[in-house]
């Protein structure tokens, strides 16, 4: 069997850890019990936590015992890192819900079939929701140097930019605490988490130390950036995210079939389970026929099965053929289509007096013509489409509601690959 920290190496999922020889030989000795902790900031989770549940699934695949931590308590908190200001607190009701999404969610990429290396999820407010103010401050904080704490980088960050409040300073006490808990009630012995939760994570290493004297370890993952070095992170803004509710199956796997060519050798390692053979042999044909788009097309369908399931891909890629003409546009579900067209360029528009637009308004209302005597053109030319139909100048202004795509939609191509599409809104 592959050693299971050469194979996190070679993915490229190693960013910093404690002594990592020593860690080779703890997970080589024997079953280790391991964790990962997600925060209830969001109503789901994303591929930057995604990172965190497959490199979790690896190391079960390899025999060691996961525990995923929903963040019930230190969710009502807020993890200070990557913050120029204070976060606005959640209510505590809200609080809960997201709590119950992401126990959801991270339950989806574990294997919690009956045995030893058994799944097992926890959320940290069964601990600390009954620590009281006085043994949080004698039996945890007195561990915790103020001086250490400082230095931190996400602390030094905040303190340089303006300050922070004694809440979310206390965040990696909280969160070193439930490395402590854990080490207790499961024997627990390896904390896993992304490279810019570093401090955190070596929180609860120094406080479990401290409190028992056990050595246990830390494992960082580097984040995950697009090529301008920025996240593809809840923050930024364009979160890729895992629930169909907050990102359609659709735009998912677009997202992925989108990466450029330098970008999907690295992409293919950390988050699918492709052997080292079929990536090099995907890196290689990337090289030899970038055109194909081969390595984009294994990662988009591996990683839209892992999160969605491979009926949800099929789906989608019926959708994706329809859009251009090399499927039926009629036989896609209605959830299907819409998610397809908001990924196009699209209007809206209303059917005044129950009459529709021209075909050439309808292509320039979409903008993938300029103008609508460009649009007239594209159609004397024999280039225009609706609904995958070849639009010729003797019918070109003969839409009808029978047209319509489930009462309400209208796909138009120009040519082979501009696709646009219309909603129509009844009066």
């Amino acid at each position: 069997m592959t050693d299971i920290i050469d194979e996190l190496s070679w993915r490229g999922l190693i960013a910093i850890s404690t002594d990592l020889e020593d860690l080779r030989k703890a997970l080589d000795g024997g079953q280790a019990t391991f964790y990962c902790g997600f925060d209830p900031t969001a109503p789901g989770l994303h591929i930057g936590n995604l990172v965190q549940l497959l490199t979790m699934r690896r190391l079960q695949l390899a025999g060691h015992r996961p525990i995923g931590l929903v963040g019930g308590a230190t969710g009502l908190i807020g993890d200070p890192g990557g913050k120029s200001a204070e976060r606005v607190l959640n209510p505590r009701e809200l609080v809960a819900d997201w709590v119950e999404r992401i126990r959801a969610e991270v339950s989806r990429f574990l294997d919690f079939t009956p045995g030893p290396a058994a799944a097992t999820i926890v959320s940290n407010l069964d601990w600390t929701g009954q620590l009281s103010a006085i043994d949080f401050l004698r039996d945890i904080g007195k561990h915790f140097p103020v001086n250490q704490m400082l230095s931190r980088e996400v602390v030094r960050g905040r303190l340089e930019q303006g300050g922070i409040s004694y809440t979310e300073f206390s965040y990696q006490i909280l969160q070193g605490n439930d490395y402590l808990e854990l080490h207790r009630r499961y024997g627990c012995t390896l904390q896993t988490g992304g490279s810019d939760q570093w401090g955190n994570l070596v929180s609860g290493v120094d406080l479990i130390r401290r409190v028992t004297g056990d050595v246990v370890h830390a494992l960082a993952t580097p984040l995950i950036t697009k090529p301008d070095g920025t996240k593809y992170g809840k923050s930024e803004g364009e979160a890729v995210w895992l629930s169909p509710e907050m990102m359609s199956p659709y735009a998912f796997y677009q997202f992925w079939i989108n990466r450029a060519d330098a970008e999907v050798p690295g992409l293919l390692k950390v988050f699918t389970f492709r052997s080292r053979e079929e990536i090099e042999a995907l890196e290689q044909e990337i090289a030899e026929r970038p055109a194909a788009r081969q390595g984009q097309r294994v990662l988009a369908e591996d990683v839209t099965v892992l999160v969605h399931g491979r009926a949800e891909l099929e789906r989608v890629q019926a959708a994706s053929r329809a859009l251009f003409g090399q499927g039926e546009l009629a036989e896609l579900d209605q959830g299907t289509l819409a998610a397809a067209i908001a990924e196009v360029p699209h209007a809206t528009v209303r059917a005044e007096g129950g009459t529709l637009p021209t075909v050439a308004d309808l292509l320039a209302a979409t903008g993938i013509v300029s103008s609508k005597s460009d649009a007239r053109r594209a159609i004397t030319g024999g280039g225009a489409y609706l609904n995958n139909v070849k639009v010729t100048a003797e019918d070109a202004t003969l839409v009808v509601p029978d047209d319509l795509l489930h009462g309400r939609y209208l796909v138009l191509r120009r040519g082979k690959r501009t696709v646009g599409a219309i909603e129509v809104e009844q009066p």
